[in-house]
């Protein structure tokens, strides 16, 4: 298990410090896990997130599409309609995709809200970076406000049976939502703070940019009234919106070839396809894997339930917290699997109910992927998003919005979850 830390620790060293060689190095890393046998032969495969990856590959072409139709164009003249500064403008843009990825996957919430972001950017030539990571984070956050907002709320509601419902109101409580909401409103103050030389006025837009083609706006609203009714079945394929996104993409490719005749019709939106981004999520699918199969989560997930004793607020700041620290560096998924079950276990020494210890679990491993470029797949997707533009993004870039961001959202949803279930 030692070794699997060590090159685990080794390899989110080098990608904090090396930007722009994150895919080798996360493949390069992936490759040593898979020939010392540190991952199994047999669990290469169930270690990637093939869903995650289709998703991403679907919609960037189905944006692609978006974008050659101007939509994107017009959407930000409107936006620029009605907000007065840049600053209010890069609030907006976060909170809306705040409200999206409630319901929709937080990677696919930035790669739709992501070409408006860069295109107000470019009418007003200011630097887009920031933009797009407000707008990753603020995706990510709200992804446990809802039980359809984050794999990991999946996860959660299974296990403990909870409703949509549930997580609004709880044994008569009001749930999780509001605490997650209470986050949002002071991490938009945060973001107000950090945008607070952005003082520019806007131009009001008088006229607004022809759309050439409305069948690519129609389609990705499809991906996303499909991917919200997907996300009330039970027991479905894991693919499922992997295979949304895949079909519209079909559907929008066969349409576009249609229409104009060419090869560059089908062959221009697959270019767009950004293959570093799904680079580094594999290499860091398969390390997560190795280091979950090499007992490293279980030994941190123990870890965690010695430290916090007897004492129920001790052994819920640390949930919360180590959570967040952990998440920062480590895949939430599998780290919220194995917790649960520990975490239920803990609440039945301590006979108590589990529902305080399971919202902060949830709250504090879905935050803290905002603290690293590399915590979600969702700033990868960001940082993917921006390195096609030409921007390379530091790690300093991203933590000077992340780590307040994420400090402003989860100390109002740890203190109110705390009074509420208790």
């Amino acid at each position: 298990m030692i070794y699997a830390l060590i090159l685990f620790a080794v390899t989110y060293v080098l990608m904090l410090l090396f930007s722009k060689y994150r895919p080798a190095i996360a493949l390069c890393s992936a490759i040593v896990f898979m020939v010392s046998g540190m991952l199994p032969a047999d669990q290469i495969f169930s270690s990637i997130d093939f869903n995650v990856l289709m998703m991403i590959a679907g919609t960037m072409g189905l944006v692609q599409l978006f974008i050659d139709s101007r939509m994107p164009e017009r959407l930000a003249d409107m936006v620029m309609q009605r907000v007065g500064t840049v600053q209010m403008a890069a609030v907006a843009l976060a909170l809306f995709a705040g409200v999206i990825s409630a319901f929709v996957d937080n990677v696919a919430t930035v790669l739709m809200v992501a070409p408006v972001a860069l295109e107000i950017c470019r009418k007003l030539k200011t630097n887009p970076v920031p933009f797009i990571i407000s707008i990753a984070v603020s995706s990510n956050l709200q992804g446990a406000a809802t039980l359809v907002g984050d794999t990991t709320a999946i996860m959660l509601g299974s296990y403990a049976d909870m409703s949509f419902m549930d997580f609004f109101f709880y044994q008569g409580r009001p749930s999780i939502f509001f605490a997650v909401e209470l986050g949002a409103l002071l991490s938009a103050a945060i973001l107000a703070w950090i945008f607070r030389k952005e003082k520019g006025q806007i131009d009001r837009v008088t006229t607004l940019t022809p759309v050439e083609d409305y069948v690519p706006t129609w389609l990705l609203l499809g991906t996303i009234l499909l991917l919200i009714t997907a996300s009330f079945i039970p027991e479905k394929p894991a693919i499922t919106n992997g295979l949304i996104c895949l079909t519209l993409l079909a559907i929008g490719l066969v349409y576009n070839f249609a229409k104009k005749k060419t090869l560059e019709a089908v062959t221009g939106p697959l270019k767009a396809i950004d293959f570093e981004t799904i680079g580094i999520l594999v290499g860091l699918f398969l390390i997560i894997g190795g280091i979950t199969n090499m007992g490293v989560i279980d030994a941190a997930a123990d870890l965690l339930a010695r430290a916090g004793g007897g004492n129920v607020f001790l052994l819920y700041t640390i949930v919360v917290w180590a959570s967040v620290l952990i998440s920062a560096f480590i895949d939430n998924i599998p780290y919220t699997a194995t917790m649960l079950p520990v975490v239920t276990g803990l609440a039945a020494t301590l006979g108590i109910e589990p529902t305080l210890l399971y919202f902060g679990l949830l709250s504090g491993a879905t935050l803290g992927g905002n603290i690293t470029p590399i915590g979600a797949s969702a700033n990868i997707t960001g940082i993917g998003i921006l390195r096609k533009e030409g921007y390379e993004v530091k790690t300093s870039d991203f933590t000077r919005i992340g780590i307040p961001f994420t400090l402003a959202a989860i100390i109002p949803a740890y203190i109110y979850l705390w009074v509420v279930f208790h």
